[in-house]
């Protein structure tokens, strides 16, 4: 599918965010066609200085800034937000993570914009929205995991996966598509308040469940195992001191799985379909010390191979070096070279929706600061013409 052809092609996207939630998000929108406009302050966006670097760029800046245009704008100074105030007069959709207020003290707020732009779709992100108890507070990914309460489930001392960013930065996708669906209808704008802290609590319905339960006024017992409580979906250590995750939900798979090992005793015929999400009961013990045993006898890439050749979900735990040079990466073309200005060929991780067809083929690389700053002072010249 050609660049004109992709679904957001000719939607401009004035991206005012920074760091990870916001750049994602757009990310995702110029993935789907959309020309995006990232306004930078003078000196960039901090994740442009975030290590690792390819040798001068930032590692994490290109991966969330690919296909994006830049202009640096100091948002202080009254020339700054003329410039600012005719990108948003142009622009389908703004996106914005300055925490709340701070786009009233830049005068890049939504009255300003609604009055720049009566069908502009504005979208703010921040940590815990607009309003409510904790809407003063910055958005840290940690911060918002330990106040969902999801942060409990783990006995991590810090998630691994900045879940909350990722999953405002989805929410705010999917909330910019119906807003520009509905204004096809009826030419309105709309303004979309997106918190971090809303979008990953949604997404807790499973580790939130017995919760929800107790609060109906039932017991929120039995607990659904999902957290390592299941000794049939949880991590083994294997012969070689690595590890394998083990997934035998099902009593089906469960059942080739034993057969597969010669353990026909820890089939039960009595299973039921409650037992999947459960600890097991008195046969958890059993079921561990088979595994254990099992996994303890082999390497880790032996089970691997020999799991896939069965189709049975009982995976190596790689090493993201070994992740990213896997072969089933390689078969489905989700890792990308792109060539870049300055650092020659890098590598970045591709849409997720590349095979659908509905995303560019190719992703081009995050701006440089240089270009940022050429673009600001073409952007000068041009007004002080005018």
């Amino acid at each position: 599918m050609s660049t004109e052809r992709l679904p957001l092609s000719g939607i401009k996207i004035a991206d005012f965010s920074r760091l990870l939630p916001g750049p994602w998000c757009t990310q995702m929108l110029a993935d789907l066609g959309a020309e995006v406009i990232k306004v930078e302050r003078p000196d960039g966006d901090p994740s442009r200085h975030n290590p690792p670097l390819y040798t001068q760029e930032s590692v994490y800046f290109c991966s969330v800034n690919g296909s994006k245009r830049s202009l640096a704008l100091d948002l202080s100074t009254q020339e700054g937000r003329a410039q600012a105030h005719r990108l948003i007069a142009e622009s389908d959709v703004l996106v914005e993570s300055f925490g709340r207020g701070g786009a009233e003290k830049l005068d890049v707020h939504w009255a300003r914009a609604q009055v720049l732009n009566p069908g502009l779709i504005y979208c703010s992100i921040t940590g815990f929205g607009q309003t409510g108890a904790l809407a003063p507070i910055a958005g840290h990914d940690l911060a918002i995991q330990a106040s969902t309460g999801l942060l409990a489930l783990s006995d991590a001392a810090a998630p691994a996966f900045q879940a909350a960013d990722y999953a405002a930065a989805t929410n705010a996708v999917i909330g910019i598509l119906g807003a520009l669906r509905s204004r096809d209808h009826d030419g309105v704008g709309a303004y979309l308040d997106v918190a971090m802290f809303d979008a990953l609590f949604g997404m807790g319905n499973i580790g939130l469940a017995s919760a929800l339960g107790r609060l109906a006024g039932g017991s929120g017992k039995p607990v659904m195992e999902v957290w390592g409580g299941n000794p049939r979906y949880r991590t083994y250590p294997t012969r070689d001191g690595k590890r394998v995750a083990v997934c035998l939900l099902e009593a089906k798979i469960w059942r080739r799985f034993c057969e597969v090992i010669g353990r026909h005793d820890l089939i039960f015929a009595d299973e039921d379909h409650g037992a999947r999400l459960s600890s097991h009961g008195e046969r958890a013990h059993v079921f561990q010390a088979a595994l254990s045993e099992y996994c303890l006898a082999h390497d880790r890439d032996a089970i691997g191979a020999q799991m896939v050749e069965l189709a049975l979900p009982v995976m190596p735990v790689l090493t993201p070096d070994e992740a990213v040079a896997s072969e089933h990466v390689r078969t489905r073309g989700l890792v990308e070279a792109v060539e870049h200005p300055t650092e020659g060929t890098t590598f970045t991780l591709r849409s997720g929706l590349l095979g659908s067809g509905v995303v560019r083929q190719r992703r081009a690389p995050a701006p440089l600061i240089d270009d940022v700053r050429e673009h600001q002072a073409a952007s000068t010249q041009a007004s002080k013409a005018s």
